[in-house]
């Protein structure tokens, strides 16, 4: 089963009122776990930039 927007929107508006807001937090829960994953990404990508930097040729000029 392919799953799409409209899949989604459907099977939202069948969800009882009461659990709408269980709904809510777990897409609140998938938005800061794919957030998350980004900032990590961007992390890993900064720190090994850093060690481009880190050398004993560079600190000896910069000093």
């Amino acid at each position: 089963m392919r799953i799409t927007k409209e899949t989604l929107y459907k099977l939202i508006a069948d969800i009882p009122e009461k659990d709408l807001e269980e709904v809510v937090d777990f897409i609140g829960y998938l938005k800061m776990k794919r957030e998350n994953g980004i900032l990590r990404e961007l992390s890993q990508a900064s720190e090994s930039s850093l060690e481009f930097w880190n050398n004993d040729i560079d600190d000896e000029v910069w000093n």
